[in-house]
């Protein structure tokens, strides 16, 4: 990676692509290119390079198309193959004379065999060039293939089926004798997989044996459902745990959700008053950024936007996908300001501690 060049380690999108095809267009070199798109040169230079599109020109002599070699205008030789005693044709215009002359020069590009590697930006016209193969850079051609790319290297397991049947006959006899897949990995360092790469293969059923015959598997309970969090985190900006410590406020009110059992999607919203130690619960009947809202909007309405702002003036809660829109909340019913809302760091619940004992 170039020290000049800050890298964002994101792949290329189609836009990027796009202005790598104008670029090239215009003549532009690869550190600019990637100077703009905050890349290194050498990303560039292998996406023009995998993702350039060949282009065939037949573009020989008139009476040989396929003819690429450097000396077709100016040579004279005739019978190179030595096949026909009287052949007076010359052999530019004989289909197999660039497979049987020994002076066979191929005609290059220097554009071609080195940066920026596609005719894109040339100044010849390319009805006047007189090179055979062309390559040039089409973004919309060269982000399909990335995608389909992507989607192939992703699909399936990166093993052969000859070798997945090797492995199969190591692990599935030791997973009917009751052995572990860590036992098994340890003392069969041949297969030359992980423990993970074991337990994913048997969750896809690509082994004989299944995950159901794991010695411990049907003892284990059904994993508790986490919340999701807030994926936009522009929301945390001025509402952080630091800002909240910052703003030290005497009064302030812890709040979370409380979900009920898989079967039903009815959850509490908890609220905790420290100085009170007052604790109030509401049900929705989703877990949802509106479920929220339509709590907060009832009690304004029966507090009033003055008695809502003194008893819940500033709130403290998670990072939970149901809380992550705070302008709607803090925003009241007459587009008042009617609270204040902060939210604890990540996986640090004892932030907000009371509300958490409580539920």
């Amino acid at each position: 990676m170039s020290n000049l060049i800050p890298g964002n380690q994101k792949h290329l999108r189609l836009d990027d692509r796009l202005f790598i095809e104008r670029s090239l267009n215009e003549g532009r070199s690869f550190k600019d290119i990637a100077r703009y798109l905050c890349k290194d040169p050498t990303t560039i230079s292998k996406e023009v390079k995998l993702h350039r599109l060949s282009d065939w020109y037949h573009k020989g002599t008139f009476y040989n198309a396929h003819n690429f070699c450097i000396h077709r205008y100016h040579c004279r030789k005739t019978n190179a193959c030595n096949k026909i005693i009287l052949c007076h044709i010359k052999c530019t215009s004989c289909p197999t004379c660039n497979q049987t002359c020994k002076d066979f020069v191929k005609e290059r590009c220097n554009r071609l065999d080195k940066a920026p590697y596609v005719c894109n930006g040339c100044d010849k016209r390319i009805n006047h060039c007189t090179i055979a193969h062309k390559y040039r850079y089409d973004a919309r051609f060269a982000d399909r293939k990335y995608h389909e790319l992507l989607s192939s290297s992703r699909a399936g397991i990166n093993m052969t089926k000859q070798d997945l049947h090797k492995k199969d006959r190591i692990v599935s006899p030791l997973i009917a004798q009751g052995q572990s897949p860590y036992h098994i990995v340890t003392n069969h360092p041949e297969l030359d997989m992980s423990v993970r790469t074991v337990y994913t293969y048997l969750d896809k059923g690509l082994f004989t044996a299944r995950n159901i015959d794991l010695k411990r598997k049907p003892k284990f309970k059904i994993r508790k459902c986490h919340k999701t969090q807030i994926t936009d985190r522009t929301v945390f900006i001025g509402r952080t745990y630091a800002d909240f410590q910052t703003l030290n406020p005497e009064i302030w009110t812890e709040m979370d959700t409380v979900h009920s059992s898989r079967e039903s999607r009815k959850t509490l919203l908890t609220f905790f008053f420290k100085r009170e130690k007052l604790f109030l619960a509401y049900i929705m009947n989703r877990c949802t950024k509106g479920a929220v809202r339509m709590v907060f909007d009832r009690l304004e309405k029966k507090l009033s936007t003055y008695g809502f702002l003194s008893l819940f003036n500033t709130i403290l809660t998670d990072r939970g996908s149901e809380f992550g829109d705070p302008k709607s909340l803090e925003t009241g019913i007459n587009d008042i300001e009617r609270t204040s809302i902060y939210y604890c760091d990540p996986m640090r619940s004892g932030q907000k501690g009371g509300v958490e004992m409580r539920c």
